[in-house]
């Protein structure tokens, strides 16, 4: 275009502006948000954690492996090599001459605007003087002192300065372009077009087609399409899925598969070691011909599943293919899970009979499969055996007593002190007080429910068709609190009783839960919990080695209180006393060794950056006597302290009474699911009144329709009429 003028950078300064302003568009927001955090008060909730589970086998058998993390050491040297280019652009910039200033005469004589013609006069004879060249002054400041000079006392080029900017008039529109000027050289064409052409043509159409192919091949949940394909064909064709079935499914998963994850293995020595273990096992089923689960990945991945179930001891060889495998599992049954949700959603939306939905049992042993993987317990094996240093051969001990009938947690937790103490005492002290973190720490869920239906005007009243929608609350606590709270209302009621008994109370055992003293007497020294609520996972609990005041027992989970006979307390407490004092000799000679163990195994710990899984909930809606699912599973992720989730479903088909139930599941404990009843009464829906306001203004619409339409008919006549004349 006539005049016009592109000017590139001969210098190259210019160009440092643009790369400095590129650079710290990048540079600031990285810091920000990719610069490491102090990592400080993570490796103390993660070295308290590790006090409380350092002795579990779900802890030892961590779903993700640490490994030595370099990556916040590259994130550093990224981030200060960015920021000393960017100083250096700086510093560039900085050292670059201005080039372009816009052209003011008056500033050029040192004159404020609007000064006369005299005083312009006066002011070029004395710069004149100071910069003429004959005189060793600036030959180019005397050039514009003169052009400025006459800009100012010439009529025409004041006029030109006046309109265009400019003395000597219009000038051609220059663009001035921050590139050097070499990459226009016509010697460096053909270099800068194969560069251009390299990045555009070549690189970057790899890079975004690499991560549009990697990206098609997951779903939302990071989980591969083909993974998702083969659950959905065999969810589909096996309804009701037992567990042996349900494994035997989920190590079929494509993630396990070198050929389709980079980072599954399969190695030489598998063939020798897999089948060991699979004579080991001994109920691994290997006729069935249906791939992929008969594959060689499959069957390995199904092999250490069982094997992680079973407590088995493998070769250091697949333990790192067992950490990979068990890492993968809670994902890949929620996908499961998901499949299942949407497969009984067909099954409701069709009418074929041929689609027949999964069955509630096969959603359930999906969730009860989590915890077991989390816990590395086969199905129907005690809870009890998630504490650290329960194990098979002291577990008949637990389980069998003649007094105590203890099957679960919370029975474990209702028992007095003193009753605990004398149950567990084939454990040490140390060993006592790390069972007793452990079971504290241990999550109480209780669930408020309420139903209703809103965008009614009666939302209490549920009616046939109606959308209900129940409103459940959880509050999560510790067994620790809960067990606390119960037990001081005990002791305000035996407070009187305690004070007549006089010395009868003072037994006291190590172990167990601190508890806050109450009344005028106090044996013990109370020290206030402060449970750690930054994070959903279970809490470690303060453990004192102080001797603590039996008090009363408090039920976990029921409201009645059961009273103990005081004389019985007293002696069982003398009893304990004297048990305790045999542990105690008996646990001095092995003191070194162990306390040497636990030390060296927290160094190793203390090298490696722990990662805990995740505390995680599914809530759901179900009718037990028809086995079928009412409301789609809601999968709670954020439980700290409370949480209230809505869970909607259509109301039945027909008036009446209807009894669901509602359930709570973890996916990390086992005998810790909430079931809670849930009573719906269904009435007939309301007749639709014919007055009704709101159809009285359709009917009238109808009305000037019907008018309309009658004016169109005699419009059409007209012309009919005026075609006949013609």
């Amino acid at each position: 275009m006539a005049g016009q003028q592109f000017q590139y950078d001969d210098s190259g300064n210019t160009f440092f502006y643009f790369l400095t302003s590129f650079v710290g568009l990048i540079v600031i927001p990285a810091t920000y948000y990719l610069w490491p955090r102090d990592q400080n008060a993570e490796q103390i909730r993660l070295k308290n954690i590790r006090k409380v589970y350092g002795r579990c086998m779900w802890y030892r058998l961590r779903l993700l492996k640490p490994q030595p993390n370099i990556i916040p050491t590259v994130k550093k040297i990224v981030l200060l090599a960015g920021w000393a280019l960017f100083l250096f652009l700086a510093y560039k910039v900085s050292k670059t001459d201005r080039e372009y200033q816009e052209y003011n005469p008056y500033e050029v004589l040192n004159l404020d605007p609007g000064a006369t013609v005299a005083e312009i006069k006066k002011q070029y004879r004395l710069l004149s003087l100071k910069y003429h060249p004959d005189k060793g002054g600036d030959e180019v400041m005397f050039m514009r002192i003169a052009k400025a000079y006459a800009a100012l006392t010439d009529e025409e080029s004041r006029k030109n300065w006046e309109e265009f900017g400019n003395p000597d008039g219009p000038q051609a529109t220059s663009f001035g372009i921050a590139l050097p000027a070499w990459i226009v050289d016509q010697k460096n064409s053909i270099l800068v077009l194969l560069v251009y052409g390299l990045a555009f043509m070549v690189i970057l159409p790899v890079v975004v087609g690499s991560w549009w192919y990697r990206s098609i091949r997951y779903s939302g949940d990071q989980i591969l399409i083909r993974t998702t394909q083969i659950y959905t064909y065999f969810v589909y064709k096996t309804r009701n899925m037992d567990m042996k079935r349900l494994i035997m499914v989920l190590a079929g998963a494509s993630e396990f598969d070198p050929q389709y994850n980079k980072d599954a293995t399969s190695r030489p020595t598998d063939n020798i070691l897999i089948p060991q273990l699979i004579r080991e096992i001994g109920s691994i089923n290997l006729k069935k011909n249906e791939p992929p689960l008969t594959c060689p990945y499959s069957l390995k991945a199904r092999v250490l599943l069982l094997s992680h179930l079973a407590r088995m001891k493998i070769p250091e060889t697949l333990e790192e293919d067992q950490q990979f495998m068990l890492k993968k599992c809670p994902a890949l049954l929620q996908e499961m899970v998901n499949v299942i949700c949407q497969l009984i959603i067909m099954a409701r939306s069709r009418e074929e009979r041929e689609f027949r939905a999964p069955t509630l049992a096969s959603l359930e042993n999906c969730m009860k499969l989590s915890q077991m993987a989390v816990q590395g317990l086969q199905q129907f094996k005690s809870p009890l055996l998630q504490l650290p240093h329960i194990e098979e051969d002291n577990l008949r001990r637990v389980s069998n007593h003649k007094k105590y009938k203890i099957k679960t947690i919370q029975d474990l937790v209702s028992l007095k002190e003193s009753d605990r103490h004398n149950l567990l005492h084939f454990l040490e002290d140390e060993k006592y007080e790390e069972v007793m973190a452990v079971l504290g720490s241990f999550p109480y869920v209780t669930m408020d429910i309420k139903s209703q239906v809103l965008d009614d005007e009666d939302s209490n009243n549920i009616t046939v068709g109606s959308l209900v929608t129940v409103l459940v609350k959880l509050t999560r606590q510790t067994m620790a609190e809960v067990f606390e709270k119960e037990q001081s209302i005990c002791a305000a009621e035996e407070q009187p009783a305690e004070d007549g008994q006089g010395d009868t109370h003072k037994h006291r055992t190590k172990g167990g839960w601190q508890q806050k003293g109450r009344g005028p007497k106090k044996t013990a020294k109370s020290k206030k919990k402060k449970p750690l609520k930054k994070k959903p996972t279970p809490v470690p609990l303060p453990q004192s080695k102080q001797q603590k005041q039996k008090q009363a027992n408090g039920v976990v989970g029921s409201e009645a209180v059961v009273k103990e006979d005081e004389e019985e307390v007293s002696d069982k407490g003398s009893d304990s006393e004297e048990e305790e004092t045999n542990r105690e000799s008996q646990s001095e000679k092995d003191d070194g060794s162990d306390r040497d163990s636990d030390r060296e195994q927290d160094e190793k710990q203390n090298k490696d950056d722990e990662a805990e899984k995740q505390e995680w909930w599914w809530l759901y809606i179900a009718d037990r006597k028809e086995q079928t699912l009412i409301s789609m599973p809601y999968h709670v992720c954020t439980l700290k302290d409370t949480e209230e989730v809505e869970l909607k479903f259509p109301a039945p088909g027909k008036p009446g009474n209807y009894q669901y139930t509602v359930f709570l599941r973890s996916d990390s404990y086992m005998g810790l699911d909430q079931i809670k009843p849930l009573k719906l009464e269904v009435h007939e829906a309301k007749p639709v009144p014919e007055n009704h306001p709101q159809w009285d203004t359709a009917i009238e619409g109808d009305e000037d329709q019907e008018d309309s339409e009658g004016f169109e008919d005699s419009f059409e006549e007209e012309e009919e009429e005026e075609e006949g004349d013609d």
